[in-house]
């Protein structure tokens, strides 16, 4: 076991933010507050980059009831970064590091923040710095590698459930074809959660893609034309990062930019989904076709928050903080017991095992067709969702429809 060290504490959090990634925060804070080889505990205002300038604050002067308070707020609590830092970061970083005297350092994110992890990690192993960094897993996309689900996708999934409901209702009212797009770049988990709403058979989203199955804008016409034939409505949900057949995404046709770590920049706008719908309205017989991209929108919304996404989330921050008392850096994964009731344990993985790397939904979450989702993904989802609300609907028979006459008609008076 490493010899335990006396020293100061900095937690940042990076990434897409989630509505459970201050639990996380929290977690670890008050769980360092009981470790008298932590003094002082700082937080870095967005990420690395409150590092690099010093712009931290004291956690240790926030109450309790703050705190608690913070926890059940979506967002980052101290701001959030997309920066992979260079080696010259690294220097300063270390700089900073040594000046405040922090031996523990803890970054809340995905694979991408599993990886800056990683690099200062080794970086401090290379000047002989004693500093055990742990990463603290959070991504709505529910990627990262080593673990069964990661904090942040429960509620992103609950809120992606709840909009195809709230679609499908509206898409039963005014018919036609509806296209949401929905966050995931390499991997399809929160898509495929819009499949959680159905509660009858004829309840959308009627077609999923994902991008793990390569995407055929004639197959996806053919889908979409046999949908609307046999219930006059058709309702789509397909993740952002779809790919062609050469695994190129389609959304590259439209966007360019990438972020520092160079993965390709897919959220924040609508053409994916425009570009589908006009495929169908100039493709098809079916002229009403409209596109939603819910962007943003799934990451923090409050009031769809799961709650073993939360009570997950809080453990694994107080978890971290346990691990880098006895042993060396990594990272916290979740995993799932076997047998029919959902039940999880906790394991410390080395950093390099959850950085950069992602997972992918399984084949056997897959339908063999390419466009849904099985039943063991839904078995696989529900625990970590939770209960969604259902729709009610009139039980009454439909009207005889009489033959009505669609000539102009002449109000009297």
């Amino acid at each position: 076991m490493p010899t335990l060290t006396t020293g100061n504490m900095l937690i940042a959090q990076s990434g897409g933010p989630s509505a459970v990634i201050n639990q996380s925060l929290v977690g670890a804070v008050i769980e360092a507050r009981k470790r008298v080889r932590i003094r002082s505990i700082f937080g870095a205002r967005h990420g690395i980059q409150g590092v690099l300038s010093e712009d931290l604050v004291d956690l240790r002067k926030e109450t309790q009831t703050t705190l608690e308070a913070v926890a059940r707020t979506p967002s980052s609590a101290l701001g959030s970064v997309r920066k992979k830092p260079a080696p010259e970061d690294c220097a300063k970083i270390f700089e900073v590091l040594r000046k405040r005297d922090v031996r523990y350092f803890f970054y809340i994110g995905g694979n991408d923040s599993a990886e800056t992890a990683h690099i200062i990690s080794q970086e401090a192993g290379k000047t002989g710095f004693d500093l055990r960094c742990f990463h603290i897993p959070k991504t709505i996309d529910n990627d990262l590698k080593e673990n069964d689900h990661t904090p942040g996708y429960g509620s992103a999934a609950q809120f992606v459930a709840c909009a195809m409901m709230g679609i499908d209702l509206d898409n039963r009212a005014l018919p036609g074809a509806h296209i949401s797009v929905v966050m995931g770049r390499g991997a399809g988990f929160l898509t495929a959660a819009g499949a959680l709403a159905r509660a009858r058979p004829d309840d959308g989203p009627h077609l999923i893609y994902l991008p793990e199955w390569p995407f055929s804008p004639e197959q996806f016409l053919k889908d979409v034309e046999a949908v609307h034939a046999r219930l006059g409505r058709c309702m789509v949900a397909v993740s952002e990062g779809i790919k062609d057949k050469n695994g190129a995404p389609i959304a590259g046709l439209f966007l360019k930019e990438t972020d520092s770590h160079g993965n390709a920049q897919l959220s924040g706008s609508g053409a994916l989904g425009d570009m589908l719908a006009d495929l169908v309205k100039s493709k098809t017989a079916i002229k009403r076709a409209r596109a939603d991209t819910f962007g943003y929108l799934q990451r923090s919304f409050p009031l769809t928050i799961s709650a073993v996404d939360a009570r997950e989330a809080r453990q694994v921050g107080a978890l971290a903080v346990r691990h880098a008392m006895k042993s060396d850096s990594g990272s916290i994964a979740i995993l799932r017991k076997p047998g029919k009731k959902y039940q999880v344990y906790y394991e410390r993985v080395p950093l390099q095992n959850v950085a950069r790397e992602t997972r992918h939904m399984p084949d056997a979450f897959i339908s063999p067709a390419g466009n849904d989702v099985t039943p063991a993904f839904l078995d696989y989802a529900r625990p970590l969702v939770g209960a969604l609300p259902r729709a009610a609907y009139l039980k009454a028979a439909p009207a005889p429809n009489p033959r009505i006459s669609h000539s102009r008609v002449k109000c009297a008076g």
